[in-house]
């Protein structure tokens, strides 16, 4: 049975837009979390260079638009440098293409702001205890493996559900690269009804029940989980 919401538009199609919407947080997730994670690592790593790129990287991502860096992928990776991610013989090609191309724009982008959480967590971390591994003749490496990351991450728990909410968000900026995600199918059936209002509220509604239960969830992770000072 079709139930249309709108004249033309269905809710099994406004479905199918939130589940893109929510495959491309989910994977641009991920890239997000370990890109970010490499990127903390270098930034407190005692080797100036790498420290001195990982600041570079995330001062200069972190202040440039997520709309030019999608746009970037699109047409400067994709268009001008031949960059593809899908096969050309595929008939979702295109389609394909630019989900992988945004989903690597937003864990980019993402990654800047994932680090900082992670960085700021091991700040929180007493000093003695580093100097404690290093004494025990720990590297640097395993330091960060075994002493600093997992009490950072335990820390970090709440402000990381706070970015990945942003990136929830900040999915709808895909729809600029032609991703058939939430923010896309709502301009078509604005275009299409001249409803505003009420596409409006379909998506607002859309994106608070996304939203909503992740905040909720680690907020009761981050409490669970706090390490105790």
């Amino acid at each position: 049975m079709v139930i249309e919401v709108l004249p033309g538009f269905t809710i099994g199609q406004i479905v199918r837009a939130f589940w893109v919407t929510i495959q491309l947080t989910v994977f641009s997730g991920i890239g997000a979390l370990v890109l970010g994670t490499v990127l903390a690592a270098m930034r407190l790593a005692p080797v100036p260079v790498l420290n001195w790129l990982g600041a570079a990287y995330v001062n200069v991502v972190r202040n440039c638009p997520l709309t030019l860096i999608l746009l970037f992928c699109s047409f400067g990776l994709s268009t001008t440098l031949g960059l593809q991610l899908a096969s050309r013989d595929s008939p979702t090609f295109v389609a394909d293409n630019n989900f992988r191309l945004a989903v690597l724009g937003l864990a980019v982008y993402t990654a800047a702001f994932v680090c900082e959480t992670v960085r700021a967590g091991v700040n929180t971390i007493p000093l003695g205890q580093a100097e404690a591994a290093r004494s025990l003749g720990l590297t640097f490496g395993q330091n960060l493996r075994i002493i600093l990351l997992p009490q950072a991450f335990r820390a970090t728990v709440i402000p990381l559900g706070s970015v990945l909410i942003a990136l929830t968000k900040n999915t709808t900026i895909a729809s600029a690269i032609g991703v058939a995600e939430a923010a896309l199918l709502m301009k078509e059936m604005i275009e299409n009804t001249a409803a505003l209002l009420t596409v409006g509220t379909i998506f607002a509604i859309g994106f608070v029940l996304l939203t909503l239960p992740t905040g909720l969830f680690f907020g009761w992770l981050g409490k669970r989980l706090a390490v105790a000072r």
